[in-house]
C-alpha cells in the first residue's frame, strides 16, 4: 500500500457544513411539524367537521407526531452513521480489511458493496422493527407477523443479491474497461436495467412478496373497464393484492411498462371504498398517464442519473474526493466501488436543499390528476374517497405549511378538496 495521500480540508469542511446545515434544517422542520399538529389536535378543521370525527382527527395527530418523533431519532442516528462511514474512517477501514483478505479486484469490490449494504441494513434495523411492531402496531396498522417479516427480509436479501450484484459487477467492469467515458456506458446499462425491472416487476418480482388475484367484482370491473376505455388506456389486467396481510393502509397503483401494465388494488382499499369512489381514485391515477407525468418523471430520472454518472466520472478521478471523505484510495487496486459508495453517501447531503423542488413538481402533478379525475368521474366521489383514505390512513389534516413545502409529495387534504370544490 502506498503512503497516505494528504487530506483535503476544503472538501471536508464543505461536506461537514452541508451535513450540519441540513441536519439543523431537518430538526427545525420536524419540531415545527410536531408543534403545529399537536396545537391543532383537539379541533377538527371547519371544512372537515361534518366528515371527520374528533377521535379520528386526534388519532391522525397522534400518529403523525409519533412518526415524526421517531423520524427525529432516526435522522440523528443516520447523521452519526454517515460521519462514522466517512470522516471517522469506517468505510476506509472496511475497504482495507477486504483488500487484505481478498486483494484488489472485482470480488473485493463486490464484497465491499455487499458488506456496506448489509452493515447499513443492520444499523437501520432497530428503527425498522420499532416502526413496524411498535408504532404501526400501536395505531392498529400493522398486520405483519414476525414470521412474515423474517420471510420478507430473507426474500429481499436474496433478491437484492440476485439482481443487485450482477448490475454492480457490470458497472464496475465498465468503469475499468471503457476508458474515460465509462460513465456514459454505465449510464446506458443503468437505464436498460431499470427499464427491464419495470417490465418484469409485475409478473416476476411482486408475486414473490404478495398474492395477486384477478378482480372478481363484476360491477367494479365493468366500471373500471369503461373508465379506461373512455380515457384511452389499456392494461393487461385488473388485480387485487393482499395488502391486508402486512398493513391496514390502503392504496391502488399502476405497475409495469408497455404491454405489461396492470392495475393493482389493495384489498384494504376495496373494503373501504364503494365502486364509485374506487372509480374516482383510479381516474386520478389515469390522470397521471394522461398528463404524461409518468414519462416526465422517467425523463427527469434519466436526465438526473446521466448528470450523476457524469459527476461520479469526474469525482472518481480526483484524490481529494476520497481523502476529503475520510478514505485513502489504493494505488495498487481499483477504487471504483469506493467511489460509488462515497458518491451515494455525499450526494444526499449536498442535494437536500434542492429536494423541495421535486416535491413541488409532484404536488402540481397531483392537482392536475385530481382535475382530470373530476372531468372523467364525480368530484364528490373523489372527495369522499380521499377523506376516507385520509381518515383510514390517519393522515393529519393540519400539517405545518413549511414542512409540507419541504417533504409532501401530495398536497394536504385541505388544499386538494378546496381545489375540487372550486372546480
Amino acid at each position: 500500500m502506498a503512503a497516505p495521500f494528504p487530506a483535503s480540508p476544503l472538501f471536508t469542511l464543505a461536506f461537514a457544513l452541508a451535513l450540519v446545515a441540513g441536519l439543523v434544517v431537518k430538526l427545525w422542520l420536524a419540531t415545527r411539524q410536531v408543534r403545529h399538529v399537536a396545537r391543532h389536535r383537539d379541533s377538527v378543521p371547519l371544512a372537515f367537521s361534518g366528515a371527520i370525527s374528533l377521535s379520528a382527527h386526534r388519532k391522525a395527530a397522534d400518529y403523525t407526531v409519533a412518526k415524526t418523533r421517531l423520524g427525529l431519532l432516526e435522522m440523528v442516528w443516520g447523521a452519526m452513521v454517515l460521519v462514522g462511514w466517512t470522516l471517522l474512517g469506517g468505510l476506509d477501514l472496511l475497504n482495507k480489511l477486504l483488500l487484505d483478505w481478498l486483494g484488489g479486484g472485482m470480488w473485493q469490490q463486490l464484497a465491499l458493496l455487499a458488506a456496506f449494504v448489509l452493515i447499513g441494513s443492520l444499523l437501520e434495523l432497530p428503527f425498522t422493527l420499532w416502526q413496524t411492531f411498535r408504532l404501526e402496531e400501536r395505531f392498529g396498522f400493522n398486520k405483519m407477523t414476525w414470521r412474515l417479516w423474517l420471510a420478507d427480509s430473507i426474500k429481499a436479501l436474496l433478491l437484492g443479491a440476485v439482481i443487485g450484484l450482477p448490475i454492480a459487477a457490470l458497472i464496475l467492469w465498465l468503469m475499468g474497461a471503457t476508458g474515460r467515458l465509462w460513465w456514459l456506458w454505465a449510464w446506458g446499462a443503468w437505464i436498460a436495467f431499470n427499464l427491464l425491472l419495470m417490465l418484469i416487476y409485475p409478473t416476476f418480482i411482486a408475486p414473490i412478496f404478495n398474492k395477486f388475484q384477478p378482480l372478481d367484482d363484476d360491477q367494479l370491473k365493468a366500471r373500471v373497464n369503461a373508465l379506461m376505455q373512455r380515457c384511452g388506456f389499456a392494461a393487461k389486467g385488473l388485480f387485487v393484492m393482499d395488502g391486508s396481510t402486512r398493513s391496514a393502509h390502503a392504496n391502488a397503483y399502476f405497475t409495469g411498462f408497455g404491454a405489461s401494465k396492470r392495475v393493482v388494488f389493495y384489498d384494504t382499499l376495496l373494503r373501504q371504498l364503494d365502486a364509485c369512489e374506487v372509480e374516482a381514485v383510479l381516474a386520478h391515477e389515469l390522470g397521471h398517464f394522461k398528463h404524461r407525468h409518468v414519462w416526465k418523471r422517467m425523463a427527469a430520472m434519466f436526465a438526473l442519473s446521466l448528470a450523476g454518472f457524469a459527476l461520479l466520472g469526474w469525482l472518481s478521478g480526483h484524490v481529494w474526493f476520497y481523502t476529503g471523505l475520510g478514505v485513502q484510495p489504493s494505488m495498487t487496486a481499483p477504487n471504483d466501488a469506493l467511489a460509488i459508495l462515497l458518491f451515494m453517501l455525499a450526494v444526499p447531503v449536498f442535494g437536500f436543499f434542492i429536494a423541495p423542488l421535486s416535491v413541488l413538481i409532484s404536488r402540481r402533478h397531483e392537482f392536475e390528476a385530481d382535475a382530470y379525475a373530476i372531468a372523467q368521474t364525480s368530484g364528490a366521489d373523489l372527495s369522499r374517497a380521499l377523506l376516507k383514505l385520509y381518515q383510514d390512513n390517519a393522515s393529519t389534516l393540519t400539517p405545518d405549511p413549511v414542512f409540507v413545502k419541504f417533504y409532501y409529495s401530495h398536497p394536504p387534504a385541505s388544499e386538494r378538496l378546496a381545489r375540487m370544490a372550486a372546480a
